[in-house]
């Protein structure tokens, strides 16, 4: 090559020589600088000595062949640095042929260092197809996997499982530790979720709080069950954010290819319909879709506005049962208990509709409409010259609200005439635990407007000396699970001891439910409990029957007559 040329070429790119066998006759500065490689190290070389593993040698063979027909080739290649690294050249081949025979007789390679280009590219591609938060692909990059795995499983005609899963009270960390917090235990979900599933499993974000587990090859019920029962346990675990623990659950619903043969779009949205249904069973559920079960999800989003038409049509009304002291003999208040007067099938406890109603926002407007009433009822009952407390059961998505607090208290506006003390708000154990601290504010917040709490189904989750030091609820209410068998199961006896136990420790008054016998009454005296509700004493009847009840109540003369 002439000199002036040769001078521009190394000014500008990575240059070398080579012989017609590939021994390596020149290179240029720019080829050490790149490579690593002294120029002492490269000449006589075969190029091989840059090789990365990255190209086929059917990538070779084609280029070679190229350049040894008396062709340009142009083309990107991966090397190998001296140190190991990898970077890439764009690289122009150009065969020298002979002025006189017209035959190839050496060749010069132009290259251009191109591995920058190349890494702001990937990441371009890789923001556009993965989710920056967490890093795991996004719901467009999602789509392909799934038709790939989708492809593999009907080629290999082995199942897979395409899994929806969304947590449960994810909402309240957001609204109690903050939008940080919230980044901060999606990034640890993402990561449990890595680490729980196999290499040749798919793990998405979709948004939120949503994440989708593509399970390729799973062979059979029991493995699909175990590998779900992982993931659950995995998200389910403690996690500390900030110097805080922190704990949520998961939902997750599933469908199986090719049981459900359905495009990708179908199957993801069937596995959404699953969640729905395991969202409404509990937390920390899973549940297999299916065509039957879909048909009933339909029915219950159908039911969901049944409902809601129902409150609007003054269909809903509530019923009151009696709360009573047992050894005074007296009435000490009233439970509110809902009830849907359905045009065809009458009357409809809260327990056959409710359910399906308290994961949308429309428990929201039944719960404000519940206060509502009751504060209605007090009033009345006030002017009739008799008032009792009423509890009321608030739904966890009603109390987790960021305005509960503002809301009772304009709620409360609009009836003066009632003392919010006659107001007694009861929050089961589980929503109390979600979110502790935030739960914890809330109730401060609730006390300083004179309105009581409850703390109900107390027993059944994590009850622990740490949360009645946290949640100072007036009341604890025992569950009819453990009341209603403490006359011949040993174990719930003692777990009813034991709440008796705390309850007193910490200066809060219990209450029994459940109570279905004189016998059950005298041995909740015995253990320190003297106010319960139950079957017994009287089931929940209308506001109108409540005056007239009370005043023809009479009380077991066994109860009386024991020792305080």
């Amino acid at each position: 090559m002439d000199e002036k040329y040769r001078r521009a070429v190394d000014a500008a790119a990575i240059f070398s020589e080579t012989d017609l066998s590939g021994r390596i006759t020149h290179v240029n500065d720019q080829f050490c600088a790149v490579s690593g490689y002294s120029r002492e190290e490269l000449l006589g070389q075969n190029h091989r000595i840059l090789n990365s593993g990255v190209h086929s040698a059917d990538f070779f063979a084609a280029m070679w062949r190229t350049i040894a027909l008396g062709s340009v080739w142009k083309g990107e290649i991966c090397n190998r640095a001296k140190d190991g690294s990898l970077y890439w050249v764009e690289s122009t081949m150009v065969p020298i042929l002979d002025s006189t025979t017209g035959r190839v007789e050496r060749y010069l390679s132009i290259r251009f260092d191109v591995s920058e280009k190349r890494q702001l590219l990937h990441s371009l591609q890789w923001r556009v197809g993965h989710d920056v938060l967490t890093s795991l692909p996004n719901r467009a990059f999602l789509s392909d996997l799934l038709d790939q795995a989708l492809a593999v499983s009907r080629q290999e005609n082995i199942p897979l499982a395409v899994c929806m899963l969304d947590l449960d009270g994810f909402k309240a960390v957001n609204d109690g530790y903050g939008h940080a917090s919230g980044d901060l235990l999606l990034v640890e979900v993402a990561k449990r979720l890595r680490n729980i599933v196999r290499s040749e499993d798919v793990v998405a974000r979709l948004a939120g709080d949503e994440f989708v587990l593509v399970l390729r090859y799973v062979r059979d019920p029991s493995e699909l069950r175990a590998a779900l029962n992982r993931v659950l346990g995995a998200v389910s675990a403690p996690y500390l954010l900030n110097g805080k623990q922190i704990s949520v659950y998961a939902s997750i619903g599933v469908t199986l290819f090719p049981h459900d043969d359905e495009n990708a779009e179908t199957l993801l949205r069937h596995a959404d319909q699953a969640m729905y249904v395991a969202k409404q069973s509990g937390r920390k559920r899973f549940h297999l879709f299916d065509v039957s079960r879909d048909r009933e999800v339909k029915a219950t989003h159908q039911t969901v506005e049944r409902v809601r038409q129902a409150l609007i049509d003054g269909e809903l009304c509530l019923h009151y049962q009696p709360k009573v002291h047992m050894r005074r003999g007296d009435v000490s208040g009233f439970q509110a208990v809902l009830r849907w007067q359905h045009p065809q099938r009458g009357l409809v406890a809260g327990k056959d509709f409710l359910p399906l109603v308290e994961e949308t926002d429309l428990i929201i407007d039944i719960g404000e409409w519940v206060l509502d009433q009751v504060l209605s009822q007090l009033a009345q009952w006030q002017q009739g010259g008799r008032v009792w407390p009423v509890s009321i059961n608030i739904a966890a998505r009603h109390f987790q609200r960021d305005d509960f607090v503002d809301r009772l208290k304009a709620l409360l506006a609009r009836h003066p005439q009632v003392a919010p003390q006659w107001l007694d708000l009861e929050i089961v154990e589980a929503v109390a635990i979600e979110n502790i601290a935030h739960v914890s504010a809330c109730l401060t917040a609730c006390q300083a407007l004179g309105v009581r709490f409850s703390l109900g189904d107390f027993g059944t989750g994590y009850s622990s000396l740490s949360y009645l030091k946290h949640l100072r609820t007036q009341t604890i209410k025992i569950d009819k699970s453990f009341v209603r068998d403490i006359l011949h199961d040993h174990d719930d006896l003692a777990l009813t001891r034991a709440v008796i136990g705390l309850a007193r420790a910490f200066g809060r008054q219990v209450i029994a439910e459940g109570l279905e016998s004189v016998e059950h009454g005298v041995l909740l005296l015995e253990l320190g409990c003297e106010v319960a509700l139950g079957g017994f004493i009287a089931g929940p009847m209308a506001p109108v029957e409540v005056p007239g009840w009370v005043q023809g109540f009479v009380a077991p003369p066994q109860w009386q007559a024991l020792p305080a």
